[in-house]
């Protein structure tokens, strides 16, 4: 607001299909219409490998990191549906989408499912031209790396595998993901894009 824009903040429980519902009705009573969807929110990996992986750990990660997207992705969807069509969406899921991690089942899994919903989303809107992609960063300094963060010995290990020998700044992803979200992305559907320093790379895998 103090750039001149306006915004809506609501807090809501994406994993509560009710309360997905509350909010996006919300955010339309405050900007008319809504144009641009992005799925950022998420649990992390809880560690533990999957003989020791409690129910309520796996229920948790996967209504948090699938239902929330696939929740906020429908309503997005019937919105556009009614106004005509046209518009992003962008989801948020990470390299191990790809990448397995010991003890990150949960987290992993959950990654993986967001790909495919975007990729089949992104042929079931195309006659809609809504635009469906994914952002699979690697390692990004956030709340979600405190640890390494506040660590300088951690941060040098966990990096050690990444050639760019870095994290990534969020404002990095910010930057992609204004691309994703613009005019410019108009022929862009049913992409990942990876931003993980050439960690994917280093380890053999593709994308």
């Amino acid at each position: 607001e103090a750039a001149g824009q306006r915004a809506v903040v609501v807090q809501a429980d994406i994993s509560d299909e009710k309360q997905v519902e509350s909010m996006f009705d919300e955010a339309v009573e405050g900007f008319g219409t809504l144009d641009i969807l992005m799925n950022n929110a998420g649990v992390d990996a809880s560690g533990k490998p999957v003989a020791e992986l409690p129910t309520e750990i796996w229920d948790r990660a996967i209504r948090t990191n699938v239902y929330g997207p696939f929740f906020c992705c429908r309503r997005f969807v019937q919105l556009r549906s009614a106004a005509g069509g046209k518009g992003k969406i962008i989801n948020v899921t990470s390299v191990h989408e790809d990448v397995p991690n010991a003890g990150g089942a949960d987290y992993d899994c959950s990654k993986g499912a967001v790909r495919m919903l975007t990729r089949t989303l992104a042929l079931e809107l195309a006659p809609l031209k809504i635009n469906v992609n994914n952002l699979a960063p690697g390692m990004v300094l956030t709340p979600f790396n405190q640890a390494a963060i506040d660590d300088p010995d951690l941060l040098e290990e966990q990096v050690r595998s990444i050639p760019w020998k870095r994290a990534a700044q969020p404002s990095e992803i910010a930057r992609l993901a204004v691309f994703l979200a613009s005019g410019d992305a108009d022929y862009v559907t049913g992409a990942t894009y990876v931003m993980d320093g050439g960690l994917m790379r280093n380890l053999g895998q593709g994308a």
